[in-house]
């Protein structure tokens, strides 16, 4: 008995040992499945070079984007100068503009507007719509019915035209001179694109309030506020992450497609300021020119394109990450 319960014993150590082994907290193991995706860390380093580009722009651009060089207009970049009988110049990358300017410096400094209209506006989106409804899922009854109802109203606005109107009526206000017209962007963007993280923080909300955790947080007498911001909006966290994703290319693409319509950023006439101009404006620049300099348009195409691209899939990877489903499968 003594040699069969020593044979034993190993085993049992080792199986007690593999049981009290604390496993990987859900961060570390949703991080773990997203580095794994290679789509998603290819849209990470995407998005990691375009915000390095917008913030040292002012050091990476070769020239200042809104230097005239006289005698110098749509110049083809060196690359491709054989395509056109205007001789170019090494100088200039992707060549010239209508006026001479530099289209790389130009492009360069569009990433600071495209990045900022991106990730601000985001934040105020996810602060109303979160507050809309996680009020709206917790109180219920007549709250739920009254804040529901306005975000019904809201998401009934066709968000496009909405953005158009706001833009033209108060271009030439006050707000809409402001940081060259980048707070009445801001504002037009946040204010129709909360609804739809009001309804998914609201559904969170709805199946999360009846659970045995925050059951026990009522009955130790945690307060509603407490329940809200400790309890529940932690759990629903991962729904919100992934909603981010995906919301901030859809801003960069209605940035674009205002500027390629005129109604944008307004044009910067000093070269300090730090919102010279952005993608949506220089296709709307090359537009006109595409015969002429395809690259004032192409360029700054390509970069919404691969900013969007890149979030894409990243919202897909860490959808695919933050899936409990998911757990053990990988």
């Amino acid at each position: 008995m003594t040699a069969t319960s020593q044979s034993v014993a190993p085993d049992n150590i080792a199986s007690l040992n593999t049981i009290s082994t604390p496993s990987r907290s859900l961060g570390r193991e949703a991080w773990s499945r997203l580095i794994r995706n290679k789509a998603s860390v290819l849209g990470m380093f995407i998005i990691g070079f375009f915000i390095l580009l917008a913030i040292f722009a002012s050091v990476i651009a070769p020239k200042n984007p809104l230097e005239l060089n006289g005698g110098k207009r749509f110049l083809p970049p060196p690359f491709d100068a054989g395509a056109t009988n205007i001789k170019s110049e090494p100088e200039f990358l992707l060549g010239t503009d209508s006026l001479g300017r530099d289209v790389l410096s130009r492009v360069i400094y569009g990433s600071r507007v495209s990045m900022v209209v991106g990730f601000l506006p985001t934040m105020i989106i996810l602060l109303v719509g979160t507050t809309v409804g996680m009020a709206a899922g917790y109180l219920g009854g007549k709250m739920d019915n009254l804040l529901m109802r306005v975000t019904d109203v809201v998401y009934a606005f066709p968000d496009l035209l909405f953005f158009i109107i706001v833009m033209v009526a108060l271009r030439d206000t006050f707000i809409g001179k402001m940081m060259n017209g980048l707070v009445l962007l801001f504002a037009a963007l946040a204010i129709v694109n909360w609804v739809g993280v009001a309804r998914l923080v609201r559904g969170q909300v709805l199946s999360l309030k009846q659970k045995e955790f925050v059951e026990a947080a009522h009955c130790i007498g945690a307060t509603d506020f407490r329940i809200m911001t400790k309890h529940i909006l932690p759990n629903s966290l991962g729904p919100l992450i992934v909603s981010v994703a995906f919301q901030i290319p859809g801003l960069i693409i209605y940035e674009a497609i205002l500027g390629y319509l005129g109604v944008g950023l307004r044009p910067a006439t000093d070269s300090s300021s730090f919102f010279i101009t952005s993608w949506g404006t220089l296709m709307l620049d090359g537009q006109s020119a595409i015969n002429s300099q395809p690259y004032l348009l192409l360029a700054p195409a390509l970069c919404v394109a691969l900013v969007v691209m890149a979030f894409t899939f990243l919202g897909d990877g860490l959808r695919d990450a933050l899936d409990p489903r998911m757990r053990g499968t990988q």
